[in-house]
């Protein structure tokens, strides 16, 4: 068997899986942001932090970040643009990003998927990465930041959802 033959079937599981656990977590991703009191999108638990607006911005970002990569349009060169003025405007922002991912992942072309994508790698390091680690690697940042934002929901005094099991507002039992 040739490596095309044996890529192919690793491509094509690649975007699957890729595809459903995006959509899984970003659905989950969705979940705690609507919970969020959008009275409450300028907390900002420190002062190192980034507001609640401005972390759920990150969500939306890195997706739009993830769908250009995907479609070879990643540009990074105009550095992240600044968040809408509401919570409930990057809400929106956030819904929108999260469909065209999925439809980037889902549309991808075998040379798309199996090529890499130039991206910081460490402090003022730079190198190229396999799309799939890119995907992953994005995907693990949002769950990392989600966890970052389910604490700043009970500070806001809002209601955490289930993630990954109950909660104290949402028991299975």
């Amino acid at each position: 068997m040739t490596d095309e033959a044996t890529q192919k079937p690793e491509l094509e599981r690649a975007r699957k899986t890729l595809a459903e656990v995006w959509e899984r977590e970003s659905a989950t991703t969705a979940k705690v942001l609507r919970a969020f009191p959008a009275e409450e999108g300028e907390l900002r638990p420190h002062g190192k932090c980034k507001t609640a607006r401005e972390l759920a911005w990150m969500f939306t970002m890195e997706m739009k970040l993830a769908a250009a990569a995907v479609r070879g349009e990643m540009d990074l060169s105009g550095g992240i643009p600044p968040a809408p003025g509401t919570l409930d405007e990057v809400v929106a922002t956030f819904e929108g990003a999260r469909q065209d991912l999925l439809a980037a992942i889902r549309g991808s072309s075998d040379e798309q998927l199996g090529g890499t994508v130039t991206f910081p790698t460490g402090p003022k390091q730079v190198g190229d990465w396999p799309m799939t680690d890119f995907l992953w690697f994005l995907l693990h940042d949002q769950i990392h930041h989600r966890g970052q934002f389910s604490v700043y929901l009970r500070m806001a005094d809002g209601k955490v959802p289930s993630i990954y099991g109950p909660s104290a507002d949402e028991p299975w039992f």
